[in-house]
């Protein structure tokens, strides 16, 4: 490994609860306490009446469709998403909240068919069922064998990195943490004596220094860092002013990728400093497909962000991106017009932090500095 370029596979929101849990083997109790649907099988025939019949039971894979080979034939050295879905079987439900998330504990299968080396789980749906439901969805993860970062039984296991050794001197160090904007609740907050996930309360330059401390503690020569941060609103291109200088803090302080979302499209890509910053991943796998709502945002685009850095410094050497739609729940590559359109908004919307977003090979999207700057 030593000499050459560490990759990185960066997904957005997963969320595997409510209709995409139906569709799986095992679904799970449908009853939904909602406004607008009492029933997560609504979700399924509002997919199917947008695009075609989805099986029913699908397979453990048929959510990541086309994104599975596409990860199989980068083979990056290292898989993080965001999970944003309970895995349990609690009907403890979590208060004040209009749209909760569940998975059944026995489609877990579907999970791991993408081998994450990293869950992120600092954000506004771990919770949805309760301290019962994040001890069940913790242990059930645990038990699959997939790591996770960002919710543990107290203050000190949320917060603590999850480690993915990539050979010689490298590490992967990913810290999770979301903060009030996103829709976590404060009463969420890990303490030292109650379960919870890792909360910032905003982007304020004192909450970056005190993360970036706990960066460069746990980091040793060779650590590349991943801050996976769940932040800001679901939906618009907007970044704030304070999100921006919390980003750069992060960087300034050690931190080498800034991994954010929580919108449900992607937002501006910047390159600082040599490092990358996503503002927003945007979903990956939801059961938003047939929802009319917020369509100028083209939702149903999904992107797979592969990330190469350089080996000791974690420089960003290369970003390639993969258009994928979302289709009778399934990932499947995005058409040509598609690709362009989102290369024409990804461009757009990041020209004002120091990065320019070209045509790939293959289809794809690749992400450079603006100006002729240096990685």
């Amino acid at each position: 490994m030593r000499g050459e370029p560490a990759t990185l596979f960066l997904g957005g929101d997963v969320m595997l609860g409510r209709g995409v849990d139906q569709i799986l083997p095992h679904p799970g109790n449908p009853v939904l306490q909602e406004t607008w649907l009492k029933d997560a099988r609504a979700y399924v025939e509002l997919a199917e009446a947008a695009n075609g019949p989805i099986p029913r039971p699908a397979g453990f894979a048929w959510p990541w469709g086309d994104a599975l080979r596409v990860l199989d034939e980068a083979a990056p050295d290292a898989r993080i998403l965001n999970l944003e879905t309970s895995v349990t079987q609690s009907d403890e439900i979590a208060p004040g909240k209009e749209v909760r998330y569940r998975m059944h504990p026995a489609n877990l299968p579907c999970l791991a068919a993408a081998r994450p080396d990293v869950c992120a789980l600092a954000n506004n749906h771990v919770l949805d069922y309760g301290r019962r439901g994040l001890e069940e969805t913790l242990d059930a993860l645990l038990g699959a064998g997939l790591q996770t970062a960002g919710a543990g039984r107290n203050a000190v296991e949320a917060r603590r990195p999850a480690i993915v050794p990539v050979g010689g001197d490298i590490r992967f160090l990913v810290f999770s943490f979301g903060m009030a904007s996103s829709g976590i609740p404060r009463n969420w907050a890990a303490t030292e004596d109650r379960s919870g996930v890792d909360f910032v309360s905003g982007p304020s330059l004192t909450a970056a220094a005190q993360l970036a401390t706990r960066v460069r503690q746990s980091k040793r020569p060779g650590d590349i860092t991943v801050a996976s941060i769940h932040w800001g609103s679901n939906w618009g291109y907007d970044v704030s002013r304070d999100q921006i200088r919390f980003a750069h803090a992060l960087v300034d302080g050690g931190v080498d990728v800034v991994h954010g979302h929580s919108s449900h499209h992607a937002r501006p890509l910047e390159v600082y400093g040599g490092k990358l910053i996503a503002y927003g991943c945007g979903d990956l796998i939801d059961d938003y497909e047939g929802i009319g709502s917020y369509k100028q945002y083209r939702d149903d685009l999904r992107l797979l962000y592969l990330v190469s850095l350089a080996p000791g410094t974690g420089k960003l050497l290369d970003v390639r991106i993969t258009p994928l739609q979302s289709r009778r729940m399934r990932l499947e590559h995005a058409s040509d017009e598609d690709t362009r359109w989102l290369l024409g908004l990804l461009d757009r919307i990041s020209r004002g932090f120091s990065s320019r977003i070209e045509s790939g090979p293959d289809g794809t999207i690749t992400v450079r500095p603006a100006r002729g700057g240096a990685m």
